[in-house]
């Protein structure tokens, strides 16, 4: 069979479609109560906190002896790389094209990247993902999720080692337009408009291959991603209805994406697109694309034949970056702790709970899952409520990148976990929420919904002002 085109059409449990039937407006659903367990989002690994470290914090559940694996993770997370060669060959190797030196400075403080200001170049903290339509009679190789641009590859790098090439300075604009609520209140939206400026290799278009495919991406937050992974596919897939058998409006679809180390295409859980297998390759390919640098996973560096110049920097060891730095990158990012909910309990959180299951917000930001015993010890045999069903789906045109990856196409994104989300801006003032950071708050990144959650967003745009402030008050207690 053909793995491009391998869809799945399951049918949700029962006990989902009761929840859902009143999701999309039809009716409401039953009383939404508190329930046992759920102010502890991430099972017995989470962690009181707050503030600036919220996001830092190792599983809460973790014996001593495991907390120097983590540190050491965390230490090459959080400190820069650097040109090989070097008197520090452990974290040597960089580039020679790159977008950052470290992976603390997308995922600030462990948490979200920011889109940058109208008008402004980008620093750092967004990437820009390129690709070409795919030619007429020609077909992706398994291992590729899109077909790369031939001079500037699958991202755009704007860094270079010194006396080398970048490869061209990304600028965002804005379009602006207004939401008006049911009483008049209105809410200013604003869209990225991206920009390449100096283009270090050459045209980025051109009549042989057409307009490239831009999609900007800021970092996403670190927590809890090891519990994510230890989510079974089963109970994942599950969830999943291609073909909206059920005729709800939601149809969920899982990535089906390549695997480097099993060698066979397999479920994609990570990415806005979910189009990375596992944690282990999702930081690989960060190490690779964001920083040019090599692991066992991805041996070669991220130059493309055209460009000679960083062909001509190119140094150190291969892989720069060693199975043992990697499994340690590795366990840290498995195990960033995410917080408890003190205000699980608190009235005006639980009215925002009802209203967002009655909007049908909880049919595809699915509220738990048990995770099975055969996961890692931090995160095994645990009840953890993520509010994401780890799918795709059609987010409307607003929100499209027009830019398919694997399985998924230009309108569908994974449903990102909702957890912890009430803190990003303590973590990080300047954080932006959605795929690009667009949304400066929680009620902008709603009223972006679109395509399968268009009623969902339309039952917002009704409520009243006192339960727009409950709903928002719910998501921000998560």
């Amino acid at each position: 069979m053909d793995l491009r085109t391998l869809r799945f059409a399951f049918i949700a449990p029962a006990a989902l479609i009761v929840v859902a039937s009143g999701l999309l407006g039809c009716n409401k659903t039953e009383k939404i109560a508190y329930e046992v367990g759920e102010e502890r989002p991430g099972g017995e690994s989470s962690v009181n906190a707050k503030g600036r470290n919220a996001f830092s914090l190792p599983s809460g559940n973790m014996a001593i002896t495991r907390r120097l694996d983590f540190s050491v993770g965390n230490s090459f997370f959080r400190n820069p790389w650097v040109a090989a060669p070097a008197s520090t060959d452990a974290r040597d190797g960089l580039g020679p094209l790159f977008n950052t030196n470290g992976c603390q400075n997308c995922h600030i403080k462990d948490g979200r990247g920011h889109a940058p200001n109208d008008g402004e170049l980008n620093r750092v903290s967004m990437l820009v993902r390129l690709s070409i339509p795919t030619p007429e009679g020609k077909t992706l190789r398994p291992d590729q999720s899109v077909m790369p641009h031939p001079i500037y590859g699958g991202q755009l790098q704007d860094f270079t080692l010194p006396g080398g090439i970048a490869e061209g300075r990304v600028r965002v604009n804005y379009t602006y337009h207004d939401v008006q609520f049911s009483d008049g209140e209105t809410v200013a939206l604003r869209k990225p408009v991206i920009t390449i400026e100096d283009p270090g290799y050459g045209p980025l278009s051109s009549d042989e291959y057409g307009d490239i495919m831009m999609s900007a991406r800021i970092a996403p937050p670190m927590i809890g991603l090891g519990l994510l992974e230890a989510i079974s596919e089963n109970d994942i897939l599950a969830n999943a209805d291609v073909d909206d058998e059920n005729d709800d409006g939601i149809s969920g679809k899982p990535n089906q994406v390549w695997d480097v180390e099993q060698k066979k295409t397999t479920l994609g859980r990570f990415g806005w697109k979910a189009g990375q297998p596992t944690l282990k390759q999702q930081n690989a390919g960060a190490f690779n694309g964001d920083m040019g640098l090599t692991t066992r996973l991805f041996m070669e560096e991220n130059c493309t034949p055209d460009q000679t110049r960083c062909h001509e920097l190119m140094s150190g060891e291969h892989p720069e970056v060693s199975d043992n730095i990697l499994d340690k990158v590795t366990f840290y990012t498995r195990n960033l702790a995410v917080p408890v909910r003190p205000d699980a309990k608190d009235a005006t959180v639980l009215k925002g709970k009802q209203l967002f299951y009655d909007a049908g917000c909880a049919s595809c930001h699915t509220p738990s899952f048990t995770v099975s015993a055969d996961a890692d010890v931090e995160q095994a045999n645990q009840k953890i409520w993520p509010y994401t069903d780890m799918l795709l789906h059609d987010m409307g045109e607003g929100l499209a990148d027009h830019r398919p990856e694997y399985l998924a196409d230009g309108r569908e994104w994974r449903t990102p976990p909702l957890w912890g989300i009430g803190h990003t801006h303590e973590v990080d003032e300047t954080a932006g929420f959605l795929h690009d950071g667009r949304a400066r708050t929680l009620m902008e990144a709603i009223l972006w919904h679109d395509g399968e959650a268009a009623s969902a967003k339309e039952q917002v745009l009704a409520m009243d002002a006192g339960d727009r402030t409950a709903i928002i008050r719910f998501v921000e207690s998560l």
